[in-house]
């Protein structure tokens, strides 16, 4: 287990339930949510896998996502560093919207454009590139350090402040990223080469 990084995005939100756009906005999770982090902790656990230091957002449903996977693999007490860098993108004006709602009000094709480009930004929010310039530099100052020198990191944040982190590790590129969508609650377990590729990817679906 040297080397080793696990990435896991928080389970369902009251406005994920809701079909609401999120961004930096902070409802809870619902109790799907919580049985899905939970359930997270557990896979964990049957795989014998233990931290050394987590990290997660300035968001409630990820901290709690975080807590709770935690509480699973008997780690409860284990050290947290919290970071606005790890927060959702933010959506902006649309934050708050049904989206359907936004479908009728500024066309499908808009808002497609909005939720899956890389580089088009919602009115007042940011693009995905906007969230990668936010979390990569943060990656690559605290946290791959840590598992470079053999820590076992635990990062429970959002599907995009993630997908701007698989992206990284996956090789994917501003074509082929807007189509990667992470499940709520699914752990990807990455280990890491020492040239800081990936070795290893495990996707630990239910």
């Amino acid at each position: 287990m040297n080397r080793l990084l696990v990435l896991a995005r928080h389970g369902q939100s009251e406005w994920n339930l809701k079909n609401l756009f999120t961004g930096w906005k902070d409802p809870g999770l619902t109790d799907l949510g919580v049985e899905e982090a939970r359930e997270a902790g557990r896979r964990l656990k049957a795989l014998g896998v233990q931290f050394d230091i987590a990290y997660t957002s300035d968001l409630s449903r990820a901290q709690r996502t975080c807590k709770l996977i935690l509480e699973e693999i008997g780690q409860p007490d284990l050290r947290t560093i919290m970071d606005q860098a790890l927060n959702e993108r933010d959506y902006g004006d649309l934050s708050g919207l049904n989206k359907d709602d936004a479908r009728q009000r500024w066309g499908e094709e808009q808002v497609h454009l909005w939720r899956r480009s890389y580089d088009v930004p919602p009115p007042g929010g940011e693009s995905l590139k906007d969230t990668v310039a936010r979390v990569l530099p943060y990656y690559i100052r605290e946290i791959l350090p840590r598992v470079m020198r053999g820590e076992r990191v635990l990062v429970a944040a959002h599907g995009n402040s993630l997908r701007a982190l698989v992206m990284v590790l996956d090789g994917l590129t501003q074509k082929t990223i807007p189509s990667l969508e992470l499940a709520t609650g699914i752990p990807l377990v990455y280990r890491l080469n020492e040239d800081t590729t990936v070795a290893d990817k495990k996707v630990l679906e239910a």
